[in-house]
């Protein structure tokens, strides 16, 4: 069985979505006061938390994360919202092993706020994108994406629901599809 770590740095949403069909083994958030932990704590989900300004630089912040992966024996790593840039240490210590999600079709509108980015552009739709992770910005080999229309009567609000919606469809299939055993 694959043991999954799960990364968010805010509400978690993809995270309950994600714990309540997977065994997760923990969530790790760059936030001590995150939701996502409150998530976790109700869910019976293991919560490591610590912050990047607690450590000298960013090598040394990734070294910790590393450390507790090696510790748990995490076989992947699923970032649902951990908006910190994925630096060489992690990236070669986990290379191949981290997937991440982004709220827009992919090469279309990187970076972290790609669903504000798609609705000033007036597309006619988005999407969400499951991705493996590479050094660049939502740049790595695409696993699955699906799109999300734009409609008439849209708000940003509601644009940015459905594709939330999207998301909580397409990121447990793809897990499925990579080998992650669902919950009893």
């Amino acid at each position: 069985m694959k043991k999954i770590a799960v990364f968010a740095s805010g509400n978690g949403s993809n995270f309950q979505v994600i714990a309540e069909q997977f065994s997760v083994e923990f969530v790790f958030s760059d936030h001590r006061d995150a939701y996502v932990l409150k998530r976790a704590e109700t869910l019976g989900v293991a919560a490591h938390t610590f912050e990047l300004k607690e450590f000298d630089n960013k090598a040394a912040y990734e070294e910790a994360i590393v450390a507790l992966l090696d510790k748990h024996e995490i076989d992947l790593v699923v970032l649902a919202g951990y908006m910190k840039i994925v630096a060489n240490t992690l990236l070669s210590a986990y290379e191949g092993r981290i997937i991440n999600i982004h709220p827009a079709y992919l090469p279309e509108f990187p970076g972290a706020h790609g669903i504000e980015d798609a609705w000033r552009a007036g597309v006619p739709e988005s999407g969400v994108t499951v991705h493996w992770v590479d050094s660049g910005i939502d740049t790595g080999q695409i696993i699955k994406q699906v799109r999300v229309p734009r409609l008439p009567d849209d708000t940003l609000e509601s644009f940015e629901a459905r594709i939330h919606e999207a998301e909580y469809a397409l990121y447990p299939e793809v897990l499925e599809s990579l080998g992650v055993v669902k919950r009893d």
